[in-house]
């Protein structure tokens, strides 16, 4: 097995093993060991079943159902379209196509913005574990980014004002700025639901810090005045979306990726709504922020 990084800030992809075949407990803590230095990993071409997805992201953790809010049915290409199929509650599927009038997955088309998996919750997930099954010939790569980073080159002064503060992570939108159902018309970010959680994380594992922002619409500092709150999160966000901090994952058909969602971000770049893309996403059971 070999472990190529990407030479970016944050990444690296394994070689020389079938990740659809059972690992042995070398191979899985040589994986995690990995993960836990490079944050993103991917394996190209590798297409699998939903039973070997599920088994590869078991050696991360323990499987999170993906909750009711995601498509229970499944709908493959060609023959298969009109044929539904049950997916397990661990399996999300992630697509923009649309049969018999209804979209088969979440999320569309549209540009995905930066944000962390689920952070409107209590726990959120340790890792997502997303792989490829139709992709579109242009568009639609994930980007990736190293927090970690982010944090250890944060200007001291900016890093001192947010020391113990903790940030609201706002459950009024989708990564791609839609509104969730019953929140199209919060305006009032003192009416905003979500998690509140440190704004610097420390990782339950390697006990490195991070900086933990989640999304930016409606997001705010808790307990500081709004129009304070604006202007530190917008110091933070510009230091953080900085293009030496960053990955982007072009995808292939078959492609694995693997990304520690506690002390990473992520965002999709928008593709031709006319094309079709397929993806099927495991993640695995996370902790409360600290």
């Amino acid at each position: 097995m070999e472990i190529v990084s990407t030479g970016h800030a944050l990444g690296a992809e394994i070689r020389g093993v079938d990740i659809r075949r059972d690992l042995n407990p070398e191979q899985a803590a040589a994986l995690r060991d990995a993960w836990h230095e490079h944050l993103v990993l991917f394996v190209r071409r590798q297409p699998m079943s939903v039973e070997q997805h599920m088994a590869f992201t078991r050696h991360f953790g323990e499987l999170e159902h993906s909750g009711p809010h995601y498509f229970r049915k499944y709908y493959g290409g060609g023959k298969e379209d009109r044929a539904g199929v049950e997916m397990p509650p661990e399996i999300s599927v992630i697509s923009n196509i649309v049969v018999d009038g209804k979209p088969i997955g979440s999320l569309g088309s549209g540009e995905a913005k930066w944000h962390t998996d689920s952070s409107i919750g209590e726990a959120p997930p340790a890792g997502g574990f997303l792989r490829s099954i139709e992709i579109p010939d242009e568009g639609g790569s994930t980007h990736f980014m190293n927090m970690y980073a982010v944090y250890d080159t944060l200007p001291p002064e900016l890093a001192r004002r947010i020391d113990g503060l903790r940030i609201l992570h706002p459950a009024t939108h989708r990564s791609t700025q839609q509104p969730r159902p019953g929140f199209e018309n919060v305006t009032d970010l003192n009416q905003v639901p979500g998690a509140r959680h440190p704004i610097v994380r420390t990782h339950p594992e390697t006990g490195r810090q991070s900086l933990y922002l989640g999304r930016r619409l409606n997001a705010s500092i808790v307990g500081m005045d709004p129009a304070e709150s604006e202007r530190l999160l917008d110091a933070l966000w510009a230091h953080t979306v900085q293009d030496k901090f960053v990955h982007r994952h072009d995808w292939q058909v078959g492609d694995l990726v693997l990304w520690d969602n506690r002390c990473t971000m992520h965002r999709r770049d928008a593709f031709d709504p006319s094309s079709r893309r397929l993806m099927h996403k495991t993640q695995t059971v996370g902790t409360k922020p600290f």
